[in-house]
């Protein structure tokens, strides 16, 4: 590992995408993002790797989609109204089965909203924002570290399940500067490419598409998929958790609002409350197994926070509910929950305020 970097964010996932293999960029300015569009533009020529601003957030998918489809490493990111202008091209790029990595440094909503940190694009990134039937991976890091580290992971799971891998974070953690290391090299990722147009080369032709006009063969192509994405759902679940056993209350989130949660854990012990901790690393795949094995076992109640109106916490009640109660507290358009706030809420919930 190198030394330790004073970084931003959105430097150090930058600095991650060069180390991950990334050497095709193309994105579009907007705010908070736009420290990962300046950051790609300076290091990419510098590791003879390719930097085009494009004319339009649809326009930069697009070529994300032809890069990919060539074998080529390829990366776009955005803010909250211009990830939903790529939305299209995420869904054609599912459908062509090409490997790519979007980012999502979110930010407040709806509309063009603010440029505030937000968590309000949570179904959009796990429900599948386009048209269709398909899952894209969805990374939540909370630390700048994780800014570095999750994408090294999502390149990897891009093109190991030939997938969309998209980095959800928010303006907090893309501004925000902390220590930082990165590895001196990655592991090698020596996935099959018998499918990339690399030219005809004397052998059978190949054609990457998601165009299927003939009765009965979009849908064999949908099972496939399908297919693909249970495997995918089953094998690369991530999580974090510390002290759900035990303890009186469990405190559930991702992302900016988790590192509220850590101290909050931390002021309710001077109370006498014990609150564990949940944080899932993948959005999507979500952990409803582990969560359900929580709830059957302990019985205590949890408390979901989010930068939003109560999105993941859908996902939460699905797994949880069915054995404890759980409860939400959110911030809506910028706002970030404190963890006095946080502390409080739970007080209130155990009847002890």
């Amino acid at each position: 590992m190198g030394e330790k970097q004073l970084l931003a964010g959105n430097e150090a996932l930058g600095e991650a995408a060069i180390i991950a293999g990334c050497r095709h960029y193309f994105g579009y300015p907007i705010t908070p993002q736009n420290e990962i569009t300046a950051y790609m533009a300076r290091r990419l020529p510098e590791v003879d790797g390719v930097f085009i601003q494009s004319e339009s957030e649809i326009a930069a998918i697009n070529m994300v989609l032809g890069a990919g489809a060539t074998g080529h490493t390829a990366m776009t990111s955005s803010s909250s109204p211009g990830i939903s202008l790529k939305q299209e091209g995420i869904s054609y790029i599912t459908g062509d089965e090409v490997p790519a990595v979007v980012v999502n440094v979110s930010r407040g909503g709806p509309g063009l909203g603010n440029i505030a940190p937000s968590q309000s694009d949570y179904f959009q990134a796990t429900k599948g924002g386009g048209h269709g039937d398909y899952n894209i991976f969805v990374l939540a890091p909370h630390t700048v570290q994780e800014m570095a580290d999750l994408t090294i992971t999502a390149f990897d799971l891009a093109e190991k399940w030939r997938m969309v891998s998209m980095i959800l974070a928010d303006g907090v953690l893309g501004q925000m500067m902390e220590p930082c290391t990165f590895p001196d090299s990655v592991p090698e990722r020596n996935y099959p490419k018998d499918w990339i147009l690399d030219g005809k080369k004397g052998r059978e032709k190949r054609l990457i598409c998601s165009l299927y006009l003939v009765e009965g063969v979009l849908e064999k192509h949908n099972e496939k998929l399908q297919k693909k994405f249970k495997k995918a759902e089953k094998e690369e679940i991530r999580f974090e958790e510390k002290d759900v056993e035990g303890s009186d209350i469990l405190l559930v989130g991702y992302g900016t609002s988790f590192r509220g949660q850590i101290e909050a854990k931390r002021q309710l012990g001077e109370f006498g409350v014990k609150a564990g901790l949940f944080r899932p690393i993948t959005l999507w795949p979500f952990p409803y197994d582990r969560l359900s094995e929580i709830a059957e076992k302990t019985k205590m109640p949890a408390l979901v926070v989010e930068m939003n109106a109560g999105q993941m916490l859908e996902d939460v009640r699905m797994a949880y509910e069915r054995f404890a109660p759980v409860h939400f507290y959110g911030r809506l358009g910028g706002g970030i929950p404190t963890p006095e706030a946080v502390t409080a809420e739970v007080k209130k919930i155990l009847g002890k305020g």
